[in-house]
């Protein structure tokens, strides 16, 4: 009690923050009730009549759920393997950058990324991505393609350029947290590993790396749990009806259930679906990292 007395001012700055979770993360979290129900506005949450687990079992019948299910699964894993583990060689090789100028010049540059509107992103790489844009024009101009290539039509490409595009975008971003955490390592165990004849690869391996795991074992366990959602911008902006086989996640799923056909009952199914698989994820994934590293969440 003491202790909370004296930090009186940093609890009152804290609270405002407190009050936002609570009114817009935990109150809502009993709107799950309607997933239950056979929702209608006018009967309200009250009133409205309790059908089980109806849309449950609808919802698994449902080829286009699979469909969005397996796409979500298989972009997430994409970005699990691949975006999220390139912070991390992005920070490392940041981190040798020699020239201090050219350094905080690559640093910022790519940041940037980060601070513009997906909208704004998505335009951008549509653009230079057209049959007449200036990715195929360059193809063209230097004999490496006969005809334009159609990479919004393609469904076979939308994952590789979401992972692109992902990387672009969050690469300068992600790599702040692990800039700090190499900051943070004691500069002697540099010098003494010089001294005993290691090179910069062997520092990289045996020092910088281990000092990281604790780190990137906990963002993984964090980001393990959006492998049952995400990716809904990409879907929404450069997904089409061409390449949807591919582009088409359960969360654009559940938004055109709620919002065009107004299935608000089905769409919290589907959104209370994604809700327990990421809480099982991160449970799961918490365990395995407290026993293969012991680095745990909680």
């Amino acid at each position: 009690m003491q202790t909370f007395k004296s930090q009186m001012a940093l609890q009152l700055m804290i609270l405002p923050c407190m009050l936002f979770l609570l009114i817009f993360a935990y109150v809502p979290i009993a709107g799950n009730v309607i997933a239950f129900q056979e929702f209608n506005l006018s009967a309200g949450f009250f009133h409205s009549r309790f059908i089980g687990l109806a849309n449950f079992s609808e919802m698994f019948a449902d080829p286009s759920f699979y469909m969005a299910m397996k796409n979500t699964v298989i972009l997430s894993l994409l970005n699990m393997l691949i975006v999220f583990p390139a912070p991390l060689l992005f920070a490392l090789i940041i981190n040798e950058i020699p020239f201090l100028r050219f350094k905080k010049l690559v640093q910022t540059s790519s940041y940037l990324p980060n601070f513009i509107s997906f909208a704004m992103v998505a335009s951008m790489w549509i653009f230079l991505l057209d049959p007449k844009g200036m990715v195929n024009q360059s193809l063209l101009l230097l004999h490496l393609v006969k005809h334009p290539i159609e990479f919004w039509t393609e469904p076979g490409l939308f994952r590789p350029l979401s992972v692109v595009i992902g990387i672009w975008k969050g690469v300068g971003w992600g790599a702040i947290i692990y800039l700090a955490a190499i900051s943070g390592i004691n500069p002697d165990l540099y010098e003494a590993a010089k001294m005993d004849g290691a090179g910069r690869i062997k520092r990289i391996v045996h020092i910088t790396l281990p000092n990281l795991i604790p780190l990137f074992s906990i963002l993984f366990i964090l980001n393990i749990g959006t492998l049952f959602s995400g990716n809904l911008d990409q879907s929404v902006l450069l997904g089409n009806s061409f390449n949807k086989e591919t582009s088409y996640v359960i969360e654009y799923y559940s938004l055109q259930m709620g919002l065009e056909l107004t299935r608000y009952s089905y769409a919290t199914a589907v959104s209370f679906f994604q809700s327990v698989m990421a809480v099982l994820l991160v449970l799961i994934a918490n365990w395995f990292s407290g026993k293969a590293s012991g680095n745990r969440l909680f």
